[in-house]
């Protein structure tokens, strides 16, 4: 599941990614191996299994499409910052997190991943692509990417930790679940 920016070292970090930026690249990636680790540990039933969130109910794979989306609409804003038609705007976090998950929510794995890798791939481009640097991409790439990651990892640590115990346990009785 991974790819090449995720084997990306702060010595072969993009020419215009400046000194300064360089901790929060690392930090992006760091995260995002974290997620991809965890994700990898479980089967295609368990991400799909509901649980991460409650209300509403969230599986692995909803999280994931959660933040593709969000790395896709990082992505938008930054080729708008770079094309000087940036607008500032604050975006409806609830309606786009529920619209999302409506879209995604019945799609199989493979391409839910593959989107969210895919956007992710494509928000880094065009945040490297900058011919310099700026903090409204900064801020996107925040909000979208480890600022984000960090926010839900905690609870992707004990879900994968759940949903692995549930697998593996000793079962004392065939009744149990």
């Amino acid at each position: 599941m991974q790819n090449e920016l995720d084997r990306s070292t702060s010595k072969s970090l993009p020419w215009r990614v400046e000194e300064a930026y360089a901790a929060e690249v690392e930090l992006e990636r760091a995260r995002w191996k974290a997620i991809t680790a965890f994700v990898e540990l479980l089967t295609e039933e368990e991400r799909s299994a509901p649980g991460y969130f409650r209300d509403p109910g969230w599986s692995v794979k909803d999280l994931i499409a959660h933040l593709g989306a969000w790395m896709a609409e990082a992505r938008v804003q930054i080729l708008d910052i770079a094309a000087r038609s940036y607008v500032p705007h604050e975006a409806e976090i609830d309606a786009r997190n529920a619209a999302t998950l409506a879209a995604t929510h019945d799609e199989p794995w493979d391409r839910v991943w593959a989107r969210t890798t895919g956007a992710r791939a494509w928000m880094l481009e065009a945040w490297f692509g900058l011919s310099r640097p700026d903090e409204a991409a900064n801020q996107w790439i925040r909000k979208a990417g480890a600022e984000h990651y960090g926010e839900h990892l905690g609870r992707l640590r004990d879900w994968v930790a759940e949903l692995v115990d549930l697998r593996t346990r000793h079962k004392v009785d065939e009744r149990d679940p």
